[in-house]
């Protein structure tokens, strides 16, 4: 009995070791982050960026399940000009009263070997201006060793999604923003627990 028991024992710590090997984490570091934004206007496009603020994404390796939580500092926005990035603020993020963007992943749709897929596509809920909404990203993927560098292009198409065009009579800017995001990090196996917003 006591030989069958120890079997047991050993079966079990092997298959949740195997299970734990399956289970990472991609840590992004703020310092080695660059979210930029472009919106068309007349006669020029408007530039500007946000900062990170912590960013944690656990995903399942055998599954594709994935949850943590990406932060953006939306009082951080600026553009370069003091007066728009004010109405900017003001008129269209209100970052007084949604002072964080951010983003939930849910599950990675085409796995999660980094090697043999190097763009992984990425679902979740972006949450922006009190707002979720579903969306899915390409995410190519470099990896040295344990970190792991990204570019991502996307659109958000701010106006449908419920924010103000800050267009004036002379001044047209365009419904959507051109997102890039530039990101490098740790790749970490298990699952922290750092999941809630600063």
């Amino acid at each position: 009995m006591k030989k069958i028991k120890v079997l047991f024992l050993i079966v079990l710590g092997v298959a949740t070791q195997a299970l734990q090997a399956q289970e990472m984490s991609y840590e992004l570091d703020p310092a080695k982050t660059k979210i930029e934004f472009s919106v068309p206007a007349t006669m020029h496009t408007v530039h500007g960026s946000f900062q990170l603020k912590s960013g944690s994404i656990h995903f399942d390796a055998a599954t594709g399940k994935a949850d943590g939580l990406v932060v953006v500092d939306v009082k951080s926005g600026q553009t370069g000009n003091d007066g728009r990035d004010r109405k900017m603020h003001r008129e269209v993020l209100q970052s007084e009263r949604y002072p964080q963007a951010t983003f939930r992943p849910t599950r990675l749709n085409q796995g999660a070997d980094l090697k043999q897929n190097p763009t992984v596509q990425v679902s979740g809920i972006l949450n922006i201006h009190g707002s979720d909404h579903e969306v899915t990203l390409a995410v190519p993927v470099q990896q040295r060793g344990d970190e792991l560098t990204t570019t991502i292009r996307f659109v958000i198409p701010y106006t449908e999604w419920g924010l103000k065009n800050p267009s004036t009579f002379m001044l047209h800017i365009g419904n959507q923003a051109q997102m890039e995001i530039t990101s490098s990090g740790r790749l970490v196996q298990g699952k922290t627990n750092d999941t809630t917003p600063h």
